[in-house]
């Protein structure tokens, strides 16, 4: 069977190594454009075109697919994904909507795998939304694509739990299970066996994108929902808050269901190995912290030669 792969990030190197591994035909790899990675605006190659120039892939990086079928400038990437004939197109990641024509060009149709348990979670940031609010498990779905936003029947799900993950770990485990579970699915493709369930539309919900401002931690807050904010947030944009003026990140944290009797926000214990802040009521127990200019580390390493004073008030802003 001839796949073309369309992906662009991390999340979708997998899926196309674990491809070119089973044997599949990859007449064409379509990814974003290279972007400029520096301050000195040299440009670097998407994750998934270095790995297709490495096994030898061929590459396409149209800048978009709107007019690529009506003699627009995209004209020759049209014709392109039409000579690759593919029996399926695989989506990972891309960052594009395809259009009515990419979609209904392969007889298999368009599959995408989508790193949530939908029809939870549909959008740009399910790995971190999935934390950030609390889930036990996510997952992996793979459907048929549509031209709504993540809105095809679904073919096959893998699911993971949780608990004690961040989003960066996270998001290279479920890249893993993605890959394993579209080398699954794709026989019951192929083969027609494979069984399509239209998502619930009641049970829809989307993630929306991440932006740095979201990882400023609010005290007032349960503690519980501030660790699922520390580790929804790691690695990027983490989870913060200002301690003399200075951004103080929260790398790793846990609650403790007591009261300090200080107001929310302020340090209310230094000990050896944590910090304590008064957060909705309770306690925000921080083990790893990082300060400007040093490395992330644990709190025991930091207080060696720093100190953190009892009774400060975090603020939202720099002084």
């Amino acid at each position: 069977m001839r796949i073309v792969y369309m992906g662009t990030p991390d999340f979708s190197v997998a899926p196309l190594q674990a491809l070119y591994d089973a044997g599949y035909e990859i007449p064409l790899v379509v990814t974003r454009p290279d972007q400029a990675r520096d301050r000195g605006k040299k440009t670097k190659p998407t994750p998934v075109k270095a790995l297709a120039l490495e096994l030898g892939l061929p590459v396409l990086s149209p800048e978009t697919m709107k007019g690529a079928w009506d003699g627009g400038d995209q004209e020759e990437f049209w014709k392109a994904l039409q000579e690759a004939k593919p029996d399926c197109i695989v989506v990972a990641a891309y960052g594009q909507i395809l259009p009515k024509n990419v979609l209904d060009l392969p007889k298999y149709g368009c599959i995408n795998i989508h790193a949530s348990l939908l029809p939870r979670w549909r959008g740009a940031a399910p790995i971190q939304r999935s934390i950030l609010e609390g889930d036990q498990e996510t997952g992996v779905t793979i459907m048929y694509m549509a031209e709504k936003l993540d809105a095809g029947d679904m073919l096959a799900k893998v699911t993971t739990p949780t608990a004690g993950k961040t989003a960066g770990g996270l998001h290279d485990e479920l890249s893993q299970l993605g890959a394993k579970l579209l080398i699954d699915t794709l026989p019951a493709l192929f083969d027609g066996t494979v069984k399509a369930e239209p998502q619930d539309e009641s049970l829809v919900t989307y993630a929306a994108m991440v932006f740095k401002k979201d990882g400023l931690v609010d005290f007032s807050k349960d503690p519980q929902a501030i660790e699922w904010q520390i580790r929804g947030l790691s690695p990027w944009p983490g989870a913060y808050t200002f301690y003399q003026g200075q951004q103080m990140k929260l790398l790793e944290a846990s609650m403790e269901d007591k009261a300090t009797g200080k107001a929310d926000g302020t340090l209310a214990a230094v000990e050896k190995d944590r910090i304590v802040f008064a957060a909705g009521g309770k306690s925000l127990v921080v083990t790893r912290i990082q300060m400007p200019g040093k490395k992330a580390m644990p709190v025991s390493e930091y207080l060696k030669g720093n100190k953190l004073e009892v009774g400060t008030l975090c603020t939202n802003q720099a002084e």
